[in-house]
C-alpha cells in the first residue's frame, strides 16, 4: 500500500483497520470503539465509541465506511473514489435540541395521572416562548408518547405554529444503564436496565447521528422527552463513559443544545438551560 493510500484512508478514519493505521500514523494508541461494543469487566458491553479517543464512524456514516472498495474501478481509481466519497458526505449541520418535560404531578399512579402541574405549565409557555424567540426555522418536534412529555409538547408547539410534531415510544423514561458511581435511593431492577437500555440506546441510534448526505440545508430539530434519555443521549453524543448519565442534573422545562456537524464532530452548545425561567420557576423534580 502506498503511503499516499494509507494517509487517505487515516484521514477518513475507516472503522477496523484504518482505525489503527491512523493510529500508527500519528503516533498514538489504537482508538477503541471501532465495533459495535467493546468488552467489560464481568462480560457486559458497552457502546463503541465510548473509549478514549474520538470514534469519527460513532455513527456508521464516516463516508469511506460506506463504500465497498473492493467494487472500486481500478482504470478510474482515484477519480472514482473522490466522486462516491463525496457523494456519501454529509453537507449539512444539525442543531438537536432536547427539552425536559415541565414539572407533573408526582402522585398520579399511572402515566395518564402524571399530568404537568400549573407551574409545569407555565413552565411550558417560557420554554416555546425562549425557543420561539430563538429565529430559527424549527424543522419538526419529536416526543415522548408519555403524558407529561407530550403535555409540554403541545404548549410549546403553540408558539411555533407550523411545526410537526411526532411522536414516538422510544423517547420514554426509563432506566439506560447502571450508574456510576450508584445512589441508593434509586436502585431498579437488573431487567429494567437490560430492557429500558435496549430501547433508549435505540432511540439515540435512531434520532442522534450526522446529517444525511442528501440534506442540503441545515437543520433544527426539538426533542421533548425525559431527564434520564437527556442525560443518557449527552454522554453517548459526546463519548462520554455512559454511565456517568447520572452525574449530570437537569431542570424541568429546560433546553439542551447538540450540534452535530457533517464531519462528524459534536458539540455541547448548553446543559440544561433554564436561564430563561424567573428564580421561582425554576424546579427539578
Amino acid at each position: 500500500m502506498s503511503v499516499r493510500r494509507a494517509l487517505a484512508l487515516a484521514a477518513c478514519g475507516l472503522a477496523g483497520g484504518s482505525v489503527l493505521l491512523s493510529a500508527v500514523v500519528v503516533g498514538k494508541q489504537p482508538a477503541r470503539g471501532g465495533g459495535d461494543s467493546e468488552p467489560r469487566p464481568g462480560g457486559s458491553a458497552r457502546p463503541a465509541g465510548t473509549g478514549s479517543y474520538w470514534d469519527s464512524n460513532w455513527d456508521r456514516r464516516e463516508p469511506l465506511a460506506l463504500i465497498n472498495l473492493k467494487k472500486k474501478n481500478e482504470e478510474t481509481g482515484e477519480e472514482e473514489l473522490a466522486s462516491r466519497l463525496d457523494h456519501c458526505k454529509a453537507k449539512a449541520t444539525r442543531h438537536i435540541f432536547l427539552i425536559r418535560h415541565s414539572q407533573y404531578n408526582l402522585d398520579g399512579r399511572a402515566d395518564k395521572d402524571r399530568t404537568l402541574t400549573p407551574l409545569g405549565r407555565e413552565q411550558a409557555e417560557l420554554t416555546g416562548h425562549r425557543l420561539a424567540s430563538l429565529g430559527l426555522k424549527f424543522d419538526q418536534i419529536i416526543h415522548s408518547s408519555m403524558t407529561r412529555a407530550t403535555e409540554t409538547t403541545e404548549i410549546i408547539s403553540k408558539h411555533l405554529p407550523g411545526v410537526k410534531k411526532i411522536s414516538t415510544d422510544l423517547l420514554r423514561e426509563g432506566a439506560p444503564i447502571e450508574p456510576d458511581p450508584p445512589v441508593s435511593h434509586w436502585k431498579p431492577e437488573a431487567v429494567q436496565y437490560y430492557e429500558d437500555g435496549a430501547r433508549i440506546e435505540a432511540a439515540f441510534r435512531n434520532f442522534i447521528h450526522r446529517a444525511d448526505a442528501k440534506q442540503e440545508e441545515d437543520s433544527y430539530e426539538i426533542f421533548v422527552c425525559h431527564a434520564n434519555v437527556i442525560r443518557y443521549i449527552v454522554c453517548r453524543a459526546l463519548q462520554f463513559p455512559p454511565e456517568g448519565w447520572l452525574r449530570l442534573s437537569l431542570n424541568n422545562g429546560s433546553i439542551t443544545h447538540l450540534v452535530i456537524r457533517p464531519n462528524g464532530r459534536v458539540a455541547l452548545r448548553t446543559l440544561g438551560d433554564t436561564g430563561f425561567m424567573p428564580p421561582d420557576k425554576i424546579t427539578r423534580t
